[in-house]
């Protein structure tokens, strides 16, 4: 799968809202011209040479696609459900306006671009289904809608999902008509503003953007699909791979209990290298089958299967499920095969330090808002991070297209996985942020470009942890039932400050000057004291004793921004005015964290400039503020606390030493 196109559509539905071209951009300051076609920002007919799948790594042999043209009608007196819109009868002229889905209608590429607030919005189209054969089902998938989705087929209620930035998806078979007639999907999406207890992220609650707070986005948002599967499939596929045994887990549900014993078959090849190939028995409804991978096992031959951002080996996977009677199921899927820790005081990346330098990335568009405009955009956006210099990317706020991760899977980023983070605490929004936070971890935690999770970001949800206890066990309890769900990665509870349970000491400084972060970060002495009693964010760094031998990482500095215009709407840390300027401060601000002997990674604030927070090394439309090369010469410097020719120095640390 990683050397070809993972799942190709079936007639694509996808067609053009007439929408513009890339907005110029924005914000005052500069742009560099460095010789090359600038990445365009693609419309809504471009499709990337490789369609990827919306499931990248549980692919079957076609899909198809439903976004596209929609009916589509605000309901801001929330009248629909008593006037029956769902029916198949409805006057459809309730449906007064078109979209183009997964764009939400805040955004331009939508066709709508309504900005201002709306609680309730509904969506109808008609499809024809596709042929399903005797012992088949017809899936139905929606990759996110925010935030409380319904869903009627053919006027039935179908399904209902709570959460603004997990998948969901349920057989309809049952609900096709077979009259001849077109199948309807009805979908109705309520995302309230006011309700602080909804995880929203960097969505804003006020009817204007403001300060680092965005347009919202509502509703649909990533992609509707639907697939034709055998009666028994496989519903969950996930890897969990282990360097030092030599084997990797093969973890998987299935979509009904099994009446009689079937067989799982998998092989696992590097090329056309098979690595491995093993049958099990499968009688239950939940299967997991170690397997053994010999070469992995061979010390001086290992190093060429690993996954690394330097070298991002990936193994093609391809499972069959060989029911006792009916038809099989055949799947295509992917798997990284890498170790992540920390222990001595610096993150590991297969048993060896490994220095972070990530982007953070806000994951919006200026036309799709959190939609990504297009399956090509994801991959520039992830080429873009790496042409920059950084080796990994920090998803802020956000938990990003399945495709995108995709796309750091096999060009090499290493990823932290955050999610929208709510305002308020309260009962209500402790059991929706744990119920979507799960959801997503459970998503995505076959991606071997994930080697941290991040629930909670600068306290946002338990706005009073370092004085309140139940906050703080709520902070607490998303650590440890996140290294319950997966005991493989790192995990910090609350990034940025006010920092209790964690893996890695995530600190958030927006100092002006490299002199400044030299005297807080310069040495271990210094680090101490910031850590016990400093307060860049305003907030207290630590609540309790350090654990020894968890790194320090300063996640968010920088936030350099061109000087705004008078009057303009804006947001930025510090200012520079020209290229030539925030090159400079670029250089000092980094020299400074890289010249610690203690920092052991980083993230800069940001990749690119969203709405009114213009502080990205790009602008909106992906533009550079400076030559990609003097920025990448800057940000791939060697660390001090982890010097090239040291890293073969440091001992090969065992499984049992490290945490993650």
């Amino acid at each position: 799968m990683p050397g070809n196109n993972p799942c190709p559509a079936k007639e694509p539905r996808i067609e053009s809202p007439n929408a513009p071209g890339t907005p110029e951009a924005t914000g005052s300051g500069n742009t560099v011209d460095t010789g090359e076609t600038p990445p365009r920002t693609p419309d809504a007919t471009t499709f990337a040479p490789e369609n990827v799948c919306p499931r990248p790594q549980l692919v079957r042999p076609g899909w198809h696609d439903l976004c596209g043209q929609w009916e589509f009608t605000f309901d801001d007196e929330d009248r629909g459900r008593a006037e029956r819109w769902y029916a198949d009868q409805v006057d459809h002229s309730v449906f007064e306006r078109t979209i183009t889905v997964p764009y939400p209608p805040e955004s331009e590429l939508s066709g709508v671009r309504a900005t201002e607030p709306h609680t309730v919005v509904w969506y109808r189209r008609e499809f024809e289904a596709p042929t399903v054969s005797p012992g088949h089902r017809l899936i139905l998938h929606f990759g996110a809608v925010d935030y409380a989705a319904s869903v009627w087929v053919n006027g039935v209620p179908a399904s209902e999902h709570l959460g603004g930035q997990t998948p969901f998806s349920f057989d309809i078979t049952d609900f096709l008509r077979f009259d001849g007639e077109p199948q309807s999907i009805v979908v109705r999406a309520e995302d309230r503003p006011d309700d602080s207890a909804q995880p929203r992220g960097k969505q804003d609650w006020r009817a204007e953007p403001h300060d680092i707070w965005y347009h919202r986005t509502t509703g649909i948002w990533q992609p509707v699909w639907a697939e034709v599967v055998p009666a028994l499939h496989l519903r969950e596929l996930q890897w969990v791979p282990d360097v030092a045994r030599g084997t990797v887990a093969c973890e998987g549900e299935l979509s009904v209990f099994p009446r009689q014993p079937a067989r799982l078959r998998v092989i696992l090849r590097l090329g056309d290298e098979v690595l491995a190939e093993q049958t099990v028995r499968v009688d239950a409804g939940r299967f997991r089958s170690e397997i053994a991978i010999p070469a992995l096992r061979h010390g001086q031959d290992r190093f060429r299967l690993l996954w690394s951002p330097e070298q991002p080996t990936l193994l093609d996977a391809t499972v069959e499920l060989l029911p006792g009677h009916g038809p099989a199921d055949h799947v295509t899927s992917y798997l990284g095969l890498r170790d992540v820790g920390v222990a001595d005081g610096r993150f590991l990346l297969n048993h060896v330090p490994y220095f972070p330098r990530m982007a953070l990335q806000q994951g919006y568009w200026p036309q799709s808002q959190l939609a990504s405009p297009g399956p090509e955009a994801l991959r520039r956006e992830a080429e873009l991070i790496k042409e920059l210099g950084f080796n990994g990317v920090r998803i802020h706020q956000k938990a990003e297209d399945p495709r995108f991760l995709y796309w750091c899977d096999r060009l090499g980023l290493i990823v932290w996985g955050e999610t929208a983070n709510a305002y308020e605490f309260g009962a209500t929004a402790v059991e929706r942020f744990t119920h979507e936070w799960l959801e997503i971890v459970r998503r995505d935690r076959s991606h071997p470009s994930i080697v941290t999770w991040v629930p909670l970001n600068e306290s946002w949800g338990v706005p009073d942890i370092a004085t309140v206890p139940a906050q703080r066990n709520f902070a607490s309890s998303l650590y440890h039932l996140t290294k319950a769900v997966d005991p493989t990665r790192p995990v910090i509870s609350n990034d940025g400050w006010e920092i209790a349970d964690t893996d890695v000491y995530g600190v958030h400084d927006y100092a002006p000057i490299g002199s400044s972060l030299r005297s807080r970060y310069g040495d271990a002495e210094a680090v101490r004291l910031t850590l016990a009693g400093g307060r860049p964010g305003g907030r207290r760094l630590l609540l309790g004793e350090m654990t020894p031998g968890r790194p320090v990482m300063l996640t968010e500095f920088g936030g350099l921004s061109y000087a705004p215009a008078a009057g303009e709407n804006w947001f930025g840390y510090s200012t520079v005015t020209d290229s030539a300027d925030l090159l400079r401060k670029l250089d000092d601000l980094v020299s400074a964290v890289l010249e610690s002997p203690v920092v052991a990674g980083f993230c800069y604030t940001q990749l690119t400039d969203t709405e009114q927070e213009r502080n990205g090394l790009l602008t909106a439309d992906r533009r550079p503020k400076a030559d990609p090369a003097d920025i990448r010469r800057i940000l791939t410097r060697p660390a001090r606390a982890l010097p090239p020719e040291e890293v073969g120095a440091h001992r090969d640390l065992t499984p049992a030493e490290t945490d993650g």
